[in-house]
């Protein structure tokens, strides 16, 4: 089986995961590493056995390199997918894709241009218990939905510096809230607030309107003095609770409580591994730039409309 050469751009935390997965998965064949930081990109480098690089520039050049997955800072993401982007690669860039709107416009542009995927990081997709919900919800398992709320909340992140918890957490349950619906929202309200950064908002009410009324809710910040990462879906039949770090869930009715079996999967390796198997032509994408550009412009409402005290009505 052919196997896709893929490289990582940003080696922090969640890059090093990135390179774990696609030092494991079948369909790839990681060949380099980059950060500007040289001993963190070594340092991974040599786990895998492959080259690292300080400079996307010269790394782009390799011909063996057909993809790579950008996560470097939110405010750089942007930048290093578009050099990606223009040097032939596909692309998958973490959330929030860009530092705004206009930055993700260009990369869609410049993908479609070039013929080449784009993706965007929203791991949740990939999480089988909301695919679950999706489907139990399509079939009318749990009825036509009525509600949504979302819970993501925990302690200062110590690698958070260049945006606030709307883009960098928030933005998860908004993508979360596009795919369960199925459609965009029409309006959005929000409150946000800082109570120890005083740059960036550190926790944000958001309200989502959808047609025939229907709403979601979600609450995001980081103040809560441990982890919790919740989703309720409220249906005409049925209230459905998922725990995204247990990956438990729960079905309650009238008449019983059921918890469907459902196996424990790592949502990175599937993400990983679906965008692989889209650049080589076995998948249809399913997630693409476009869901990153309508996340981060309700992101942007929804900030816009925390400054105005105003609900935003999206076109």
């Amino acid at each position: 089986m052919k196997k896709l050469g893929v490289a990582v751009i940003g080696t922090g935390f969640w890059g090093r995961n990135h390179a774990r997965v696609f030092a494991e998965l079948e369909e790839t064949e990681l060949l380099a590493v980059c950060d500007i930081n040289a001993e963190r990109a070594k340092a991974v480098a040599k786990k895998y056995g492959v080259k690292p690089y300080i400079s996307t520039a010269k790394m782009l050049k390799r011909k063996d390199i057909e993809a790579v997955s950008v996560c470097t800072w939110s405010t750089s993401l942007a930048k290093e997918a578009l050099k990606a982007l223009k040097a032939g690669k596909h692309v998958l860039v973490e959330k929030p894709m860009a530092a705004n709107s206009k930055q993700a416009e260009t990369l869609l542009k410049t993908a479609e241009k070039e013929g080449l995927h784009l993706s965007v990081g929203f791991l949740m997709r990939f999480i089988p218990g909301l695919q679950y919900i999706k489907d139990a919800a399509g079939s009318q398992e749990i009825g036509e939905l009525v509600c949504a709320t979302a819970k993501r909340v925990s302690e200062w992140p110590e690698r958070i510096g260049d945006v606030g918890v709307v883009k960098d957490l928030a933005i998860h349950d908004i993508d979360v809230m596009r795919y369960l619906f199925g459609s965009d929202p029409v309006a959005v309200y929000a409150k946000t607030g800082n109570m120890r950064h005083k740059k960036f908002e550190d926790y944000a009410h958001i309200m989502l309107t959808f047609e025939y009324g229907k709403n979601a809710f979600i609450e995001a910040n980081w103040l809560t003095p441990y982890k919790t990462r919740v989703l309720v879906v409220t249906g005409s039949r049925a209230i459905a609770k998922l725990d995204y770090i247990t990956q438990e869930l729960t079905i309650e009715t009238a008449e019983k409580t059921v918890q469907p079996r459902i196996q424990w999967q790592e949502p990175l390796k599937l993400e990983l591994q679906h965008f692989a198997r889209c650049v080589l032509g076995k998948e249809k994408p399913f997630i693409t730039g476009l869901d990153g550009l309508k996340a981060l412009k309700i992101a942007e409402a929804a900030l816009k409309s925390s400054k105005t005290g105003r609900l935003v009505k999206l076109k």
